[in-house]
């Protein structure tokens, strides 16, 4: 069993519930769970879609009560993931148990955590003591910094949890000046989500949405321990940064043959439906929208829908197509044809049911395309930090995907500067065409491809198909700085020099600096100074994923 931090969405009800009766009302739970948080942690096992609740029903269904009343995201939950051969019956009454420990309260949960860290404790220990995990131990010593008129307040209740948690965020200064204006009756002090905002000037801007390399900013950086994000505290920085980085893709993209490139004003929201996919030659654009949260997306080769019924308007009228009248009147009556339209569709799909080879490729045009009942989107891949992006675009894998995809595009006979993936409210007619007209192997060569393109980074899945297929990431992946870089614990990084050098080298800097052991790992990858190691493979990035330790936090397992 392992602890872990699990997005709400993530988290599904199993009908192996330990719980058997009894778990509707969970009118008790929402006010707890609302103050306080999740305590105990889920008993949860990963599936194909996430992870299912084997016992923690009840607080499953407070958490999404929860998370409904709110206009925030709902925090991730901590979970016990169990491993092939645990006991959940056991588990759940050991987590019990544990958690029956840990005082109700928050500050008295900081206190007592507090009081077990002079004493010397790891966060390790403390959270194995109380049966939560580390990030709720880290949660509550945030407690440490807020002001002692702020506390009385928390533990008068006249202020929230989430109020609480914006304060840790907090400056002395700023809290004193908050308090002001909390308790100046003429005045509305900010709580909650507004109270972050002020906090943070205004704006909520993650470090997540940047485009540009983190070394650019040179402004403070505000961590939020209750979530999983850390924000940039200089807004105007941010947003002087970001726009300087969004006109140099622009040139990149007039460089590669966009010559019309709108930038939509910021919080315009993108409705794909008042938009229609077209290639360069037809007149397509790059629309750039940008949201008051910093992201930016790119959506690449449109033309307004008014814009293509006008282009199409001229055409018609060009091949002597006459245009209907605007205010004559249908044939059919909207209930009448209503009528007509569910009876050809139950028609065409009972006869559909007889053609597996026309549904097949079917479900391709509605996978490429969409439709109003498919959408299947590419994984973004988004990268936490540059470094990580720039290693990822210069790997094997990332350029065999890329030849791919310009192969599937030349049998579809799509734009070759296109993409597959996301061509929601494209023409699905055109590329179900397209598909009829190709041999099986290529439509599942297609379908192959957009599988690939749609499969979630981070799940259980990608462990499970990369010990199918035998994946060898020896070929596919070498150790680069970007990895190495991320590594800076010493209890992770002295087994890992045990891998890659071996017992003796690893013995001998045994007592070495976390530095010096990411040094001498380097070069065993490398080759630089001492002899390269061939096909090293770090155990988090092989099939079942392993860890160094038992400390969990690797790559999720089938």
């Amino acid at each position: 069993m392992k602890l872990h931090h699990i997005d709400l969405t993530n988290l599904k009800p199993s009908p192996l519930n330990v719980r058997k009766h009894g778990g509707e009302d969970v009118s008790d739970l929402v006010p707890l769970i609302r103050k306080l948080g999740v305590l105990q942690p889920l008993l949860v096992r990963p599936n194909c879609e996430g992870f299912e609740v084997i016992a923690g029903g009840r607080r499953l269904k407070a958490c999404q009560i929860v998370a409904a009343e709110g206009d925030e995201s709902f925090p991730p939950v901590p979970c016990a993931v169990m491993e092939d051969g645990d006991d959940a019956a056991a588990i759940e009454a050991s987590l019990a148990e544990n958690i029956a420990r840990l005082p109700m309260d928050e500050i008295d949960q900081y206190q007592a955590f507090a009081a077990l860290v002079k004493e010397g404790r790891t966060l390790s220990d403390i959270a194995d003591q109380f049966g939560v995990t580390e990030r709720l131990v880290k949660q509550r010593l945030a407690i440490a910094n807020l002001i002692p008129q702020v506390l009385t307040l928390l533990r008068k209740d006249e202020i929230g949890g989430d109020t609480m948690r914006a304060l840790t965020l907090a400056t002395k200064a700023q809290q004193k000046t908050w308090l002001k204006r909390f308790r100046d009756p003429g005045d509305r002090a900010p709580q909650g989500r507004q109270l972050r905002q002020w906090l943070l000037g205004g704006e909520q801007i993650a470090t997540s949405v940047a485009i540009f390399p983190p070394e650019a900013y040179t402004g403070a950086i505000v961590t939020d321990l209750f979530g999983e994000e850390a924000y940039f505290a200089d807004p105007e920085a941010f947003w002087s940064l970001q726009m300087a980085a969004v006109a140099e893709k622009i040139e990149a993209y007039r460089q590669r043959g966009w010559s019309d490139i709108v930038v939509l004003e910021k919080g315009s929201y993108w409705y794909g439906y008042e938009y229609r996919k077209a290639t360069k030659k037809e007149g397509g654009k790059v629309f750039v929208t940008l949201t008051h949260s910093g992201e930016v997306t790119f959506h690449e080769g449109f033309v307004t829908e008014k814009e293509a019924r006008r282009k199409q308007a001229v055409a018609d009228r060009s091949d002597g197509i006459e245009i209907e009248d605007k205010a004559s009147r249908p044939e059919l009556t909207k209930a009448a044809l209503n009528y007509v339209d569910l009876h050809r569709h139950a028609a065409v799909r009972a006869a559909l049911l007889n053609e597996g080879g026309i549904a097949l490729r079917l479900m391709g045009a509605h996978t490429i395309a969409g439709s109003n009942h498919w959408r299947v989107e590419a994984d973004p891949c988004r990268a936490d930090k540059h470094e990580t992006e720039a290693s990822l675009s210069s790997s094997e894998a990332t350029t065999a995907v890329a030849q791919e995809e310009r192969a599937v595009l030349a049998l579809l006979e799509l734009d070759e500067d296109g993409a597959v993936m996301g061509n929601r409210h494209a023409d699905i007619g055109a590329v179900f065409q397209a598909l009829l007209g190709l041999e099986d192997g290529d439509v599942l060569r297609i379908l192959t491809f957009v599988m690939a393109q749609s499969l979630s980074v981070g799940t259980a899945l990608v462990d499970t198909l990369g010990s199918l297929l035998s994946v060898d990431m020896g070929a596919m992946w070498q150790a680069d700085d970007a990895f190495l870089g991320l590594i800076r614990d010493r209890q992770t990084l002295l087994p890992m020099l045990e891998d890659i050098g071996g017992k003796a080298v690893a013995e001998v800097h045994k007592a070495s600096p976390a530095k010096v052991l990411r040094s001498i790992i380097r070069q065993c990858a490398t080759g630089d100074g001492r002899e390269k190691v061939e096909g090293w493979v770090p155990p988090y990035l092989a099939f079942p994923a392993k860890g160094y330790t038992e400390r969990g936090g690797i790559p999720q397992t089938a």
